[in-house]
């Protein structure tokens, strides 16, 4: 299946420049004029035309592949393949499980409950901004997530959502019969190989493991859509966290 990158240059409502330096010709960019007086109002601008574009891609046959620079962009890549037609099993590979709600974060920052959020939990303004139905818990895999707040993990925790601690316990999964929609947050990665990350956390798979992972992934499942959030490039001077985070990225994308 052809690929259909579209890269949006944002962190939340933040525009990202150096996100830019990593789009090809054919890449979509995502980039609007951004309306409203809070966080949430600028960043559900930028996720409306983020569905519109995942949906078209999926109509037509090609793969959503999206890069950005936050974990909520998953939002209207699910309600975009929503749109099409497509219920996916979603596995989410981070460091964080993003599981948080109003009544568990302990910081109040949106990019920690997009999951919660895609399940039906807490703050419904982003998922109903682009029309995405919630999704069922035990269509969920995290793996890795290693790094859970406290009310956050009682939530995953009661949940039927599955949590394989071990990247490599994937091997196992049985993936089959389901299109699958992989998101990569590159901050799953050990800081010690990828430490331009925004919110590292100590410990992470190696890159052999996520390596063998993606091959396994790559030749077993149905990878409906794709998706990436990224390094922060101004923290990687030599280039290192980038280059190994795409050359992962690129065993999926194919």
């Amino acid at each position: 299946m052809r690929n259909q990158y579209i890269l949006t240059p944002y962190f939340l409502d933040r525009h990202d420049a150096a996100l830019l330096d990593l789009a090809q010709d054919d890449w979509t960019i995502n980039e609007t004029t951004l309306q409203g007086d809070s966080e949430m109002a600028r960043t559900l601008c930028v996720h409306r035309p983020l569905a519109d574009r995942v949906a078209e891609a999926a109509e037509a046959g090609r793969r959503p592949v999206s890069v950005a620079g936050d974990c909520c962009a998953t939002i209207p890549v699910m309600a975009g393949l929503q749109r099409a037609g497509i219920q996916p099993l979603f596995l989410w590979l981070d460091a964080h499980g993003d599981f948080n709600t109003w009544d568990t974060t302990p910081s109040g920052f949106l990019g920690g409950m997009p999951l919660a959020m895609m399940v039906g939990l807490g703050e419904q303004t982003m998922v109903e901004n682009v029309r995405m139905d919630p999704i069922p818990d035990g269509d969920v895999i995290m793996s890795d997530g290693r790094d859970l707040d406290p009310g956050e993990r009682k939530l995953v925790e009661a949940s039927r959502l599955r949590h394989v601690p071990d990247v490599l316990g994937l091997l196992h999964c049985d993936l089959s019969g389901r299109p699958v929609y992989v998101h990569f947050d590159t901050d799953i990665l050990d800081p010690s190989e990828a430490p331009a990350m925004g919110y590292p956390a100590p410990g992470g798979p190696p890159s052999p493991d996520l390596e063998r992972v993606f091959r396994h992934l790559a030749e077993h499942c149905d990878i409906a859509a794709l998706s990436i959030s990224t390094w922060r490039s101004n923290m990687d001077e030599d280039g290192r966290s980038g280059s190994l985070c795409m050359s992962l990225f690129e065993i999926l994308t194919g």
